[in-house]
């Protein structure tokens, strides 16, 4: 990510995250964005809700992308 581009709303985000300490979530979101392409968002979602993932961690996945952390 370009930083002089971002905006210093890019630049406060990144310093906010905290090391992840979840790893199954990690995975199971893994899976369910994997999965999106041949069973589409709302299975990945049932699938994430059944082994409660968050709501929020969920639709901050699924439907934005662009929010999710890289590994």
């Amino acid at each position: 990510m370009n930083y002089e581009t971002g905006g210093l709303g890019a630049i406060e985000s990144v310093a906010d995250r905290r090391p992840r300490t979840d790893m199954r979530t990690r995975d199971l979101v893994n899976q369910a964005v994997a999965s999106i392409p041949t069973l589409g968002l709302q299975r990945a979602a049932e699938f994430l809700a059944a082994m409660n993932v968050p709501a929020e961690i969920a639709v901050r996945t699924l439907v934005y992308p662009h929010r999710r952390r890289s590994n």
